[in-house]
């Protein structure tokens, strides 16, 4: 039996490759980068898997005002201004830090690993 030709072989492993990437990029992004416009900390990496499947994290903890956060979802800021609190809403840092740094240390103090300082969640790249 012949061997495959060399150029055979790169063609089919290329393609290969490509459609595994291909596949990869079609995944669901489901870690996000949480930035403020003017942030003095680095924008934090919020893997919202983790959360919702691995944490068991109820939607409406985070999405509280969607009748449906599975069906739509609006983002932080369309309520939580990041300047200034409106109509009520914190600001959106201030938001972001209330609902995040205390579910955090709820985990924390029941003996799960959760982060509560600032550069656990705000790491320079």
């Amino acid at each position: 039996m012949k061997a495959a030709p060399k150029g055979l072989i790169i063609l089919m492993t290329a393609c290969f490759l490509f459609a595994i990437s291909l596949a990869y990029a079609q995944q669901p992004q489901d870690v996000y980068d949480l930035k403020l416009e003017g942030a003095k900390f680095p924008p934090v990496k919020f893997n919202h898997a983790k959360h919702t499947t691995d944490y068991k994290v109820d939607c409406k903890v985070c999405h509280h005002k969607e009748a449906d956060p599975k069906v739509k979802v609006q983002k932080c800021t369309d309520c939580h201004d990041p300047a200034e609190v409106k109509d009520g809403s914190p600001k959106a840092m201030d938001a972001y830090h209330k609902t995040c740094i205390d579910c955090h240390k709820k985990q924390a103090e029941a003996g799960k690993a959760a982060p509560t300082k600032c550069n656990e969640c705000h790491k320079k790249s």
